[in-house]
């Protein structure tokens, strides 16, 4: 099957970065840093994640857009500094890519996705070892991913060397457990013991969703859209009513919210367009 050539203009973004990063270019891309560039990273990933979950193909390109020219910019920084450009970047993935893929690429054989993913796992292990960095069952887990998010990778690395409840059952009694502790936290009085109890209940919680076969950050995501979704059809029917939410109890609140609810609310999977 002959293979699609996509990225002809890729050439034209990566000229038009480094004009703007050039003497007489944009004097507000020529002050960023590596540092200040952080949170735009950040905040260009989660708007391709929010319209993946809009369902807009449209947004989407634009949001990879935006992040594919965060990954430039860097590159574009570096390369200023001589220490790599963004053929670099791309000969680095490629290579990664062929040599990850000996199924693909070489002679080997696989059954399944499993036996890749093996092969992936041990291929990235021989790799660190031939760099004298023999890894540990937690590395490679960011430290600025999501809490949520990043319990659950941990979850996940420390179970597949069988550190880990047995069943959903025996994490449902930890669950229990760290409730009871929490408020033995809050009898004491004591702000640092609760958080640490706190922080414990929502690792247990993240263990306890993936061994129902729910993803706990897609879950809390799906959740957060649904409390959107219901909060602002109960605050439009208050402010239709000529009343303002915290003109009400919160008896009566719970009544309208009650409402939304039956009258159709139900589930909502994606995320209301501005």
């Amino acid at each position: 099957m002959a293979i699609v050539q996509r990225g002809a203009n890729f050439g034209e973004l990566v000229a038009i970065m480094q004009r703007l990063l050039a003497p007489g270019g944009c004097p507000w891309d020529r002050e960023q840093t590596l540092e200040t560039l952080k949170g735009f990273l950040i905040e260009e990933s989660y708007e391709v994640i929010e319209a993946i979950d809009a369902g807009d193909p449209k947004d989407h390109c634009e949001e990879l857009g935006d992040l594919l020219m965060q990954v430039i910019f860097q590159a574009e920084l570096q390369a200023e500094k001589d220490l790599f450009g963004i053929e670099d970047v791309i000969a680095a993935i490629v290579d990664k890519l062929i040599r990850r893929h000996p199924h693909v690429f070489s002679d080997v054989q696989v059954k399944d996705a499993e036996e890749v993913l093996a092969n992936w796992k041990q291929i990235k292990a021989k790799e660190h070892a031939e760099k004298g960095r023999p890894r540990r069952t937690l590395d490679g887990v960011p430290t600025g991913l999501p809490a949520l998010l990043r319990a659950q990778r941990l979850g996940e690395k420390a179970a597949e060397v069988g550190f880990d409840w047995p069943d959903a059952a025996q994490v449902r009694d930890k669950i229990h457990e760290e409730l009871a502790e929490i408020e033995e936290a809050v009898a004491s009085g004591d702000r640092a013991h609760i958080e640490h109890e706190v922080g414990d209940l929502l690792l247990a919680v993240s263990r306890y969703a993936k061994k129902l076969g729910v993803e706990p950050e897609e879950a809390l995501r799906a959740a957060n859209r649904r409390f959107e979704s219901r909060f602002n059809q109960v605050e439009d029917r208050v402010i239709a009513s000529g009343r303002k939410v915290k003109e009400l109890s919160l008896a009566e609140l719970d009544a309208i919210w009650d409402a939304v609810k039956r009258e159709g609310a139900g589930p909502v999977d994606t995320v209301p367009k501005k």
